[in-house]
């Protein structure tokens, strides 16, 4: 499956740097050709000779190389190869790529590249579950880094709990996902995300706690698989991904036209929090107080259910309708009864519920709710959650 691809393989500086050298001789294996780039840490623990070897080409290291340079190496690195990925991602390196530095060699190929990311983080627990590296971590989901792993166990450090880098295999299946570009080819699909902002007045709204980093994740995933994205976004405060066509709505109202605006497609995914009520008698201006201690009256209509217009429409319906259900208690029976109450194909489940940390966190854990049954996915980053629903829906498409 990997025959004739070009992997470039950033190796950061963290004690996983060690399974980079199984991770090489498996995507060898796979008939990829394995292009190495050594951060200065990684050289801490693995050597230039040893990588080498091992890929049978040349290892890069220094930015400012004269012989590369005067080609513009490392320009020609970053669009040469048919996959970039960075394992082990260090915190370090996940912050350069969030935060667009490029001060060395690694972070100057990921912001020059114009082909897609895969990352397999690899640190101390407590540095994974640092609210500055989750947000990193929402912030490369949205901007179509795939991710795979961490995993949990045993550290280095003696600590346990997520945060081990991903098996070399568990990688290998993850870049053979990536590149599975085609899959989707041709197809339409349309894709809601983020919040719905109802307006009380100009100044005050209501809305749902949701940044819109599962809907940009699933974007990027299925843009990565070949398809033709409509990606309609309520304000997020996660970016819409690269490669997808955007349209920007406010209101439920909006979104639902926005969504019949966009079809016919073959798969329609509805992964926006939509409220579910607006304020019939919103203001024209701004309400103040008065004086008397009397809040104002709001008096509420139902939104339209964007879900079951689509799910229900007698022509002009996707192939492919999915629903996501984001419950509080009773997960699994909650998302049996909205699949058959909206008319829709699939639902996929979460527990949003605040001990769980999901709504307008980094990671996701689901349950896949079709016709055929149940399936239940462990604690995933929102960007492999992405990956996996996307190639479930390459195959029901197929």
């Amino acid at each position: 499956m990997l025959a004739g691809k070009r992997i470039l393989l950033v190796i950061g500086g963290g004690i996983a740097a060690y399974k980079a050298l199984d991770l090489i001789r498996r995507l060898k294996e796979r008939g990829a050709t394995v292009i190495p780039v050594l951060t200065r840490a990684a050289e801490e623990f693995v050597t230039p000779l040893s990588v080498g070897a091992l890929a049978g080409e040349k290892v890069y290291r220094a930015l400012f190389d004269l012989t590369d340079e005067a080609e513009m190496g490392h320009i020609q690195l970053s669009r040469s190869a048919d996959l970039i990925v960075v394992a082990p991602a260090t915190a370090d390196l996940m912050a350069k790529m969030a935060g667009g530095h490029a001060d060395d060699l690694a972070s100057t190929l990921l912001m020059a590249t114009d082909k897609r990311v895969l990352i397999a983080p690899a640190m101390n627990v407590r540095m994974w579950t640092h609210p500055a590296l989750q947000r990193n971590l929402a912030m490369l989901a949205g901007d179509g880094v795939l991710t795979v792993g961490p995993n949990e166990g045993d550290m280095a450090c003696g600590e346990y709990g997520p945060g081990r880098m991903a098996e070399p295999l568990e990688i290998v299946s993850a870049v053979e996902a990536a590149l599975a570009a085609g899959a989707l080819a041709g197809r339409h699909i349309v894709v809601t995300s983020g919040p719905t902002h109802e307006p009380i007045d100009p100044v005050r709204y209501i809305a749902n706690r949701s940044s819109g980093a599962q809907g940009a994740a699933l974007g990027a995933a299925l843009a990565g698989l070949g398809a033709r994205v409509t990606f309609v976004t309520g304000p997020a405060s996660v970016p819409p991904p690269a490669g997808v066509h955007v349209v920007r709505v406010e209101t439920a109202a909006e979104m639902l036209a926005a969504v019949e605006a966009a079809l016919p497609a073959d798969a329609a995914v509805f992964a926006a929090a939509v409220a579910d009520w607006r304020v019939a008698n919103a203001a024209a201006s701004k309400m103040k107080k008065d004086g008397s201690g009397k809040a104002p009256a709001l008096n509420f209509a139902e939104n339209p259910d964007i879900l079951a217009t689509v799910a229900r429409m007698d022509t002009g319906r996707p192939g492919l309708v999915v629903g996501f259900a984001a419950e509080t208690d009773d997960v699994l029976a909650h998302a049996r009864a909205k699949r058959e109450r909206k008319g829709c194909d699939w639902i996929v489940a979460n527990d949003v519920s605040a001990g769980t940390g999901i709504m307008g966190g980094a990671e996701n854990e689901v349950t896949l709710v079709t016709a055929e049954g149940v399936e239940s996915w462990p604690r995933l980053a929102k960007g492999e959650v992405a990956r996996r629903l996307a190639a479930r829906i390459a195959e029901a498409l197929a």
